[in-house]
């Protein structure tokens, strides 16, 4: 135990950590490195399909969602997998090379449907990546009291990672804090750009990431132990109480995780009506995930000790106003403080979350039942940028944080009604699950 974590926690969460900044450099850098002419757009942009005009931010928007639906897609299917076999640091491994393919590719690509292709193949390799990496944190938990602290150390360094990442990207392409315009680097006498040396943080990050599963994680006992177990996924309640709570989890994690991602889309608009710089856009991106940085580790083991639910409902609450007001403000740091307090939104809903579906899991399989809501927030991250570009293209500028927080809403609503608690408050096991 280290800090009184498990170690390969702990080394899960390190090499997530590595592989979010990969990931999270090419949330700012793609929308950049497309709008900066060096990928043609030329007889995409400004053509008609269907009787709707295809605009830059609409085709920025399906190259970020893309990713993130192939991921979700994915990952029922290799969460499936992942408990059949139980060689869960397999899947680890493979999802990580391919990301870290597409990476290395983006500097030799110049065409949008080969950029578009790229980030299809890294969606690919982290539907194997996110669903084995969860599952073996819920397999390496001793007992139910300790789930939510452990799933909140292993999210917290995750976030460390995704929420700092597009602040380092900004300072990579740009040289400086504050700075504008891309940078050229010379290395061993070979100049080449910020775009460039983005993309080698982001292979770098894979890279770290497996070295640190591939030496220090083995798949514990548990995981095949799973592997023939009933992997099907409910959507109604086995006891005739409406619906499954994983499900409306899962569901409300995809409408939270929609929320999050409007804001990637709109780089160009935001900071023109803010009339703030790259750098400042970048913290207020990184802003939730800071959030969740500083509060995931409290937040998980305090829903061990008073129960998931109240988290999870006071998540919502707050998350409604925090998504509404951002379609209003008009100062860079009302922005940053409306993502601030997403952000603690955010930590009242994941972590708990996702230690009340590895208390049902049960019978189910760790890596099908908790891959329900890693689908449900890849997927919410991959429809966000699509619907902000799209909404934005028919409405206003307020008009996909409109929408967000109407969905928070609903989320709110389902989650009250339908979601039952796991844990017999107040006492040190929690009650049977009736999967189990």
């Amino acid at each position: 135990m280290v800090l009184g974590t498990d170690s390969r926690i702990l080394t899960l969460a390190f090499a997530r950590m590595a592989d979010a900044l990969g990931n999270s450099f090419l949330i700012i850098v793609l929308p950049l490195y497309i709008a900066s002419g060096q990928v043609t757009l030329a007889g995409i942009a400004g053509t008609e399909l269907f009787g709707f005009v295809l605009r830059q931010e609409t085709l920025i928007g399906l190259v970020l969602s893309l990713f993130g639906l192939l991921n979700s897609f994915g990952q029922p299917l290799t969460g499936r997998l992942s408990d059949r076999t139980g060689r869960r640091r397999a899947f680890v491994l493979t999802g990580l090379v391919l990301f870290a393919i597409g990476s290395a590719a983006y500097p030799f690509l110049t065409s949008y449907w080969s950029v578009l292709a790229a980030r299809a193949f890294q969606g690919v390799g982290a539907a194997f990546t996110i669903p084995a990496t969860i599952a073996l944190v819920n397999d390496y938990a001793e007992s139910d009291s300790e789930r939510g602290g452990n799933f909140g150390v292993f999210n917290t360094f995750r976030l460390i990672g995704f929420g700092f990442g597009p602040i380092v990207a900004g300072v990579v392409i740009t040289g400086g804090l504050g700075a504008e315009g891309v940078v050229s680097y010379v290395l061993g006498g070979v100049t080449f750009s910020g775009f460039t040396a983005a993309f080698a943080v982001a292979v770098l990050g894979a890279v770290v990431s497996f070295a640190l599963v591939a030496l220090l994680i083995e798949d514990p006992p548990v995981a095949e132990d799973a592997a023939s177990k009933d992997l099907s996924i409910a959507v109604l309640d086995p006891d005739g109480n409406g619906l499954d709570s994983v499900f409306v989890l899962g569901v409300g994690t995809f409408m939270m995780a929609t929320t999050i991602a409007l804001f990637a889309t709109l780089e160009g608009p935001i900071r023109m009506r803010l009339d703030e710089s790259t750098f400042m856009f970048s913290v207020q991106f990184a802003a939730v995930v800071i959030a969740n940085v500083l509060l995931q580790v409290p937040i998980g083991r305090a829903s061990d000790r008073f129960g998931r639910r109240p988290f999870v409902v006071a998540g919502f609450v707050v998350l409604v106003p925090a998504v509404y007001v951002q379609g209003v403000v008009t100062d860079p740091w009302l922005m940053l403080g409306a993502r601030f307090v997403q952000g603690i939104a955010v930590a009242l809903v994941f972590a708990p979350s996702l230690a009340l579906a590895g208390d049902l899991a049960g019978a189910r399989g760790s890596g099908t039942t908790l891959s329900v809501l890693t689908m449900a927030f890849g997927l919410g991250v991959a429809v966000g940028p699509l619907a902000s570009g799209v909404l934005f293209n028919l409405g206003s500028f307020s008009t996909p944080f409109t929408v967000g927080a109407a969905m928070a809403l609903f989320a709110l609503g389902l989650t009250y009604w339908q979601v039952e608690e796991t844990l017999a408050v107040g006492e040190e096991s929690p009650r049977p699950s009736p999967q189990d």
